[in-house]
């Protein structure tokens, strides 16, 4: 057994992390939940009246999104999104740091264009007036989620970066 050693007091501690991702966790929780709620329902109405609730796909679909996002800012803010460890792990430090620098600037990349051209879709539905084709909704307000929580995301990404270079000095 290793014995842990505790910093002494007024040693320099790490800065402290980023506060726990509270909001995404009840948020993935309840997009999870309405998710069983609503397809449970449709099943049980299926069978017992052979009528299909129509709503079911389209906010499933859009729930599975938000949750697919959420999960993911979680994982940026947790440090366990998905990587290519064992080729990383065998680099000198040095390198595992341009890894982890290329990394962080790749994926800063692609959810700049998914806020960027995931706004410009939401605006262009909101202008055209387009609506969804199984209830009618205003389709931007399906869409404005995919900008929303990939600005989310990226907050979370740069939090978590931030806090990995603080605690390295």
């Amino acid at each position: 057994m290793r014995a842990v050693r505790v910093p002494e007091e007024g040693a320099d501690a790490p800065p402290p992390s980023p506060p726990p991702p509270r909001l995404e966790r009840a948020v993935g929780a309840a997009a999870m939940a309405l998710i069983c709620l609503i397809s449970f329902a449709n099943v049980v109405v299926r069978y017992a009246t052979n009528i299909s609730f129509a709503f079911t796909e389209e906010y499933s679909v859009v729930l599975l999104v938000i949750m697919t996002f959420v999960g993911a800012s979680l994982a940026f803010a947790a440090d366990r999104h998905i990587r290519i460890l064992v080729l990383v792990n065998r680099l000198p430090p040095r390198w595992q740091s341009c890894c982890a620098g290329l990394s962080l600037a790749a994926a800063t990349v692609v959810l700049g264009l998914i806020v960027f051209y995931g706004g410009r879709l939401a605006y262009e539905q909101w202008e055209f007036g387009e609506t969804s084709p199984g209830l009618g909704h205003p389709a931007w307000v399906y869409t404005v989620w995919l900008p929303v929580l990939a600005l989310l995301m990226m907050v979370r990404l740069w939090q978590r970066a931030v806090t990995a270079i603080a605690n390295r000095r």
